[in-house]
């Protein structure tokens, strides 16, 4: 047996030295299932594997590496996404199913060596930023019990900065991939739509034209890792896109020098939240000591798209997936997802096509920005809300949440979202790096510097981001 201990954050390396110093799999799924079975993560999961099935799993791998890329690596699921055998439940148990497959994304990771530690929580639907929208509970900062987790994928953030799982794999259509790893001191890694397989996710997603799965790990390396083994054109999926398999996956070294756009102060807006306007002042402080030069663009196209989302018919398509749910369990919706998927039917046809234009001269509009900047880099969110907050306004709020994030699937971007501190009350907050779709290396190698530059704290841990 090995006389390694597990660290309170586990990253890819990490697991592999002590795999190789003589951890065996076994022990690494007892030491998880202590931690589960004592409550680490309070709401995190919808479905934790029970310990017996974790150690069949482990003692199915064998006692050392067998040259897969993820050999005895846990990971958790959203639980939106199939995973065969475990349920699925979208956070509305009446229409809960055990599927018997899934599709490519979770079956590459599986193949690997990978090791399903449970199906974590969510807004219901993947309705949401906040984290509040489920009959499973509402998770909270790791930092802070009072204040929200984010979502929708609420506990995959929560469950990766414990260390309960290497990484997550979430989904984004608004945001989902990028605030739960802003409050929760990690890394989201949010792929341009149509560069990872949907086909693993429930239905096919609610969302088909523009969401995508998304990866949470506690650095840039392992999400950037884990993309690349899951990205690439699947002919299954009616929206993924040949260029999956020539994107710039690739996240060496930084440019010793990079342009960054960043909204110009009059678009910049942090909810009267001083403390993240001063860490975001910072943040641009600290891309210019590495080598960068600000550029500060109008921002007005990107606000107007993010708008459009859910003030706008995007979420009718929601709907198309929804309305059979809406009809057969619609006392069990949770109230505020009820409201916003009974708002689609107020919009028509021409609506819909309205916005499909004015997205693609939006789209034309901003291009020319990627001539001259390497990245667009935006606070993840304004700021941070309790949950007493959230409860007060549940959808105004919300939206807030979402204006630097709502653009993002819309526009055809991809993001790395990475921390960026804490405020002076102990409740972190991040930055996201924006790039061209099929773009994300280029993203990843400016996020990682800055996220090296940081240092501190990889997730709820006190191992520093070198590890």
């Amino acid at each position: 047996m090995s006389a390694w201990r597990w660290p309170h954050a586990p990253t890819l390396n990490v697991l592999r030295a002590a795999y190789a110093d003589g951890l065996s799999p076994a022990e690494m799924v007892d030491h998880l299932a202590d931690r589960m079975e004592a409550g680490a993560a309070p709401h995190a999961f919808i479905h934790a594997v029970e310990r017996g099935q974790l150690r069949a799993a482990a003692q199915a791998l064998g006692e050392r590496p067998d040259g897969r890329p993820l050999w005895g690596i846990p990971f958790t699921v959203k639980d939106c996404n199939d995973v065969p055998g475990l349920p699925t439940t979208n956070a509305l148990p009446q229409m809960a199913y055990t599927p018997a497959s899934t599709g490519r994304t979770i079956e590459r990771i599986l193949d690997a060596g990978a090791i399903c530690i449970g199906k974590t929580n969510m807004d219901q639907f993947g309705i949401g930023l906040v984290g509040m929208r489920s009959p499973y509970g509402a998770p909270s900062c790791v930092f802070s019990e009072e204040h929200i987790s984010g979502g929708s994928s609420s506990g995959s953030g929560t469950a990766t900065a414990l260390g309960l799982g290497v990484f997550s794999i979430g989904n984004d259509a608004a945001g989902s991939g990028r605030v739960p790893a802003a409050f929760n001191n990690i890394v989201g890694l949010k792929p341009t739509p149509g560069l990872v397989s949907n086909t693993a996710v429930s239905g096919g997603g609610c969302v088909k034209t523009i969401e995508t799965m998304s990866v949470f790990a506690l650095t840039v390396e392992d999400a950037m890792e884990i993309t690349r083994l899951i990205a690439g054109y699947d002919p299954a999926d009616l929206f993924s896109s040949p260029l999956a398999d020539t994107a710039d996956l690739e996240d060496g070294a930084p440019p010793s020098a990079f342009r960054f756009a960043t909204p110009a102060e009059k678009h910049l807006h942090f909810a009267g939240d001083a403390d993240a306007a001063r860490m975001f002042d910072a943040a641009v402080e600290r891309l210019t000591a590495l080598g960068g030069v600000a550029v500060p663009v109008d921002f007005a196209p990107f606000h107007e798209a993010q708008a459009i989302l859910y003030d706008g018919p995007w979420i009718a398509e929601r709907a198309l997936s929804l309305d059979p749910v809406l009809a057969q369990h619609g006392e069990h919706i949770h109230p505020v997802t009820r409201q916003i998927l009974e708002s689609a039917g107020s919009y028509s046809a021409t609506d819909t096509f309205r916005a499909i234009h004015r997205i693609a001269e939006l789209k034309r509009d901003t291009r020319w920005l990627w001539d001259d900047v390497d990245v667009l880099v935006v606070p993840t969110t304004p700021t941070i809300f309790t949950k007493a907050e959230i409860e007060e306004d549940p959808i105004g709020r919300n939206s807030t949440l979402g204006i630097y994030t709502n653009f993002v699937n819309l526009m055809g971007l991809c993001g790395v979202a990475v921390p960026n501190g804490f405020r002076a009350d102990g409740v972190p907050l991040g930055v996201t790096f924006l790039a061209p779709s099929f773009c994300e290396g280029r993203a990843a190698r400016i996020a990682k510097a800055f996220h090296r530059h940081l240092g501190g704290r990889l997730g709820a841990s006190q191992s520093g981001v070198s590890a």
